[in-house]
């Protein structure tokens, strides 16, 4: 990824971050010139796409330019089974999102990140549940925002594996429900 522009009329446009879950997504986007991360909220997995479709409307909604999915990888830097099943949903949603590019970020610690900064905010354990899922992909999000300040991705694991776009299968949009 190239150094942003730098100035105060610099803008490079919005993106979108996603954590993905087993049972929701959490969903986050950068202000145009990508500064800050906000989260938004959560999309419910599901079999039939419409979770694939909720955040392509959510990235049209935005006008982001791109889209970046937090990949698990463990404290070790292996990928397990979690890493393997957002892989896939990463393919099928730069199928679903083509031409625009979608990246995998290694979210090492998000999650966990997230569970301190609201039992920090005095938000009880069990309400965590509510807005975790968003807050981990603000913070992964976040993270990718800092780095890239100055065009340096410094030493953060996660912030080095963004690379080149995961190209959609056949060079072509999949729009279907699958």
């Amino acid at each position: 990824m190239s150094p942003r522009p730098s100035g105060p009329e610099a803008t490079v446009g919005a993106r979108l971050a996603v954590d993905v879950g087993t049972v929701r997504i959490g969903v986050a986007v950068s202000d145009p010139r990508r500064t800050v991360a906000v989260p938004l909220g959560t999309v419910a997995r599901a079999k039939d796409g419409s979770d694939l479709r909720e955040i392509a409307a959510t990235a049209a909604e935005r006008e982001v330019d791109d889209v970046v999915v937090g990949l698990p990888v463990g404290l070790s830097g292996r990928e397990g089974p979690a890493a393997a099943s957002v892989r896939e949903f990463t393919q099928r949603l730069a199928d679903h999102l083509a031409p625009l590019p979608v990246l995998l970020v290694d979210e090492r610690l998000t999650t966990t990140s997230a569970h301190q900064a609201l039992h920090a905010a005095g938000r009880p354990g069990r309400r965590h549940r509510t807005v975790v899922d968003r807050t981990a992909a603000a913070i992964l999000l976040q993270t990718v925002l800092d780095a890239e300040v100055g065009g340096g991705v410094g030493d953060d694991p996660g912030v080095r594996a963004l690379g080149e776009p995961v190209p959609p299968r056949d060079g072509q949009a999949d729009r279907s429900d699958a």
